[in-house]
Order: C-alpha cells, then sequence, then structure tokens
C-alpha cells in the first residue's frame, strides 16, 4: 500500500482506493444524525467510544477508486479539488497509483456535491481527465442545471448556495464530456448504476462484479458507520430523509445478503469493508488491510 494508495482486486478487475484527504466538518452529531434524538446518540456513540460533547468535529476522509476491467480505466468520484486545505490530493494518489489522467476513459460522478465533483476539474476551469466520459445520472444533471431548490436541506443558506454554484460551476466545465444515465443502466462492462436517490435526486451506488466477486460502491448513502447500525439517523444534507432511508435500507440489505465488499466515500481509509447482519439491522466491519 503506498501512501493514501489500497490496491486490490474484484476478480479480474484490477482496482484502487484512492485518498483525496479530508475535510473537518464542525458540528459532528448535528450534521451526521439531524434531529435523532441526543440520549440515544450519546449511547451508541458511547459504545464506539465517543463522548457526545467533546465530538465538536468530523474529520471526514474523502476516498475515490479506480478500476481497471481491462478494457476500460474507471474513475468513481474525483474528490473535492480545492474545497479545503486538506482535499485536492487526488492527483497525487493517482500518480503513486500509476494511473495517468489522459488513461482514464470513464469517470462516473455519483452526484453532484463539491466533494464527489470539484476534482475534476482544474483552478483553469478545464477537465482533468480530457479523454473520459464523464457518467452522471440524468435526475441529477438536470436538478443542478435548472433552478435547485435546496430548502429541505437542515443548512445554513451560504451553505446551500456553495453546493448550487460550485455545482452548476464544475458541471459546466465537463459538459462536453458528459453521458447522462438512466434508470439502472450498465455504465461499462462490469460496473452498473443503481438508484440510490435521497441524499441527492440522483445519486447512485455501483455494482462492480467480475468473475462472481462483486464490491458495493455506496457512496454518499451513509456517510459514517453509525448510519450502517441506525438508518433512520439521517444527515443534514440528504435532501429527502424519507428516500434516504429507504435507500440505505434496500443496498445494506444487500450488502448484507451477497457478502459484498463495500466502499464508502466517506469512512475510515481506504474506505473498504463488509456490512454484518447484526440483530434486526447490520454493523461495519472494515476490511483487513494487506
Amino acid at each position: 500500500m503506498g501512501h493514501g494508495v489500497y490496491k486490490f482486486n474484484v476478480g479480474s478487475f484490477k482496482c484502487a482506493t484512492l485518498s483525496d484527504g479530508s475535510f473537518t466538518y464542525p458540528s459532528s452529531a448535528s450534521l451526521l444524525f439531524t434531529h435523532a434524538p441526543v440520549e440515544e446518540v450519546r449511547a451508541k456513540l458511547r459504545e464506539h467510544h465517543i463522548q457526545l460533547e467533546l465530538w465538536t468535529e468530523w474529520i471526514s476522509p474523502y476516498t475515490c477508486i479506480a478500476i481497471d476491467t481491462g478494457a476500460h480505466h474507471v474513475l468513481i468520484d474525483t474528490g473535492g479539488g480545492s474545497l479545503g486545505p486538506d482535499t485536492g490530493h487526488l492527483t497525487h494518489t493517482l500518480a503513486t497509483a500509476g494511473i495517468t489522467p489522459t488513461e482514464v476513459d470513464s469517470v462516473i460522478i455519483t452526484h453532484a456535491h463539491p466533494d464527489h465533483l470539484s476534482g475534476g476539474v482544474g483552478a483553469d476551469g478545464a477537465s482533468l481527465f480530457p479523454c473520459a466520459r464523464f457518467f452522471i445520472h440524468r435526475d441529477e444533471w438536470k436538478f443542478w442545471t435548472s433552478a435547485p431548490d435546496l430548502g429541505a436541506l437542515h443548512a445554513e443558506e451560504f451553505v446551500k448556495q456553495m453546493l448550487v454554484t460550485i455545482a452548476q460551476e464544475k458541471l459546466g466545465a465537463i459538459r462536453k464530456q458528459v453521458t447522462l444515465v438512466d434508470g439502472e443502466h450498465e455504465v461499462v462492462p462490469g460496473i452498473r448504476a443503481l438508484a440510490a436517490s435521497g441524499h441527492t435526486p440522483g445519486h447512485i451506488a455501483l455494482s462492480v462484479s467480475s468473475n462472481n466477486s462483486r464490491l458495493l460502491c455506496l457512496a454518499d448513502t451513509v456517510l459514517h458507520p453509525l448510519h450502517v447500525e441506525v438508518p433512520e439517523w439521517y444527515a443534514s444534507v440528504d435532501l429527502n430523509p424519507e428516500r434516504t432511508v429507504s435507500t440505505r435500507y434496500r443496498l445494506l440489505s444487500m450488502a448484507a445478503h451477497e457478502k459484498s465488499l463495500v466502499h464508502a466515500f466517506h469512512f475510515p481509509f481506504p474506505a473498504l469493508g463488509y456490512v454484518i447482519p447484526h440483530g434486526e439491522r447490520w454493523r461495519w466491519q472494515a476490511a483487513r488491510m494487506r
């Protein structure tokens, strides 16, 4: 494992998780578990050796994935770019993994939040992956490029405006490279988009399959391992909480039933693990790093 790079295989596919760095968010519990009962949150955090009153910030990793299928060089999400002082490492970790930006022929954007989209566009406004097609769900494109209504978000107005401004700027920069995805679509052979709306209108997860091995990329279906244990605790950035929760139940159940290796963008690096049945729900089991 190189710095910020973890290589693994899914069947015959050569994969690597790539750190884009991390971002520090204030108000950890109120951000991640909006409207959850405080005493229940306190008790659950205590199980994980976290004291609620001392957990004043959430340092979230941003972890993308590169997949060499043999026929395609695929990148799933592009990180935060210049979003924060500790983000924008993707170019370096790609190089560490031995991947040049011009090799990448397919970039899959799970949704158009800044931490998943911004790293695909340079400071000059040009695409950093000039030979790639950028795949994004049609509903996601339509939402952000029109007049998006973020009224349901439990966030301050400047945050909502930032989300819209960055999405429209970055999507505009890659417009000529975009291919819109409808429904549950095979983006390239072996990599299928799965409907996962709720966090955003066109948010997608991805099923990666090769030689009877599978990787399920949850993107922002869950933001923290406690969302695996208590799917009802939605975050302030989940646009449609009810749909977010139903999507979580569907995909977590799928992951547990299929015993798939799972990737979750905001989980501790290398952001890989398994969803393990635990009573009537599940828990997160981090993968052992080689």
